[in-house]
């Protein structure tokens, strides 16, 4: 796999039926080491260990349903009063990311509503900050420690 933007972490990995599989702290499983994968468990990994994210409050792979069809949220950071707060997109590290990327999570936050955006390919990350009151978002320089996002 790809060198990330991104701290390194003792990830665990399995071969199985000639396939390598990945482990999920959230969902407490393996699952398929694809490319997109590789960048979630480094990034879940960033933000539990580095921005003192809780792992109680983070989930993979959530489903919403969206204009009669369902669909999956990356990953979903719950308040503590179980309220979605940040959507994370990933993407592969060789996908670049584009406007059509913005336009995919801002469709999921059209369901959860949630204060702040993220996408990564694990090379670059973005993060915005909705603001409901003016209809508005801005870019900010960094990913918010939980700290941070607890003090709004």
């Amino acid at each position: 796999m790809l060198a990330l933007n991104l701290p390194a972490y003792p990830h665990k990995i399995i071969a199985k039926e000639g396939k390598n599989y990945i482990f999920d702290p959230l969902r407490k499983k393996y699952v398929a080491l694809t490319p997109e994968e590789w960048v979630r468990q480094h990034f879940v990994n960033y933000l539990v260990r580095y921005k003192n994210f809780p792992a109680g409050l983070l989930a993979n792979e959530i489903q919403i349903t969206l204009n009669g069809t369902k669909k999956r949220c990356d990953t979903v950071l719950y308040s503590r009063g179980l309220i979605p707060r940040m959507i994370v997109e990933y993407k592969a590290p060789d996908v670049e990311i584009t406007q059509n990327v913005f336009d995919q999570i801002t469709r999921y936050n059209m369901v959860l509503k949630v204060d702040y955006l993220i996408v990564t390919n694990g090379i670059s990350h973005y993060c915005c900050q909705i603001d409901y009151q003016t209809r508005s978002y801005r870019f900010l320089a960094d990913i918010p420690s939980y700290a941070e996002l607890a003090q709004e």
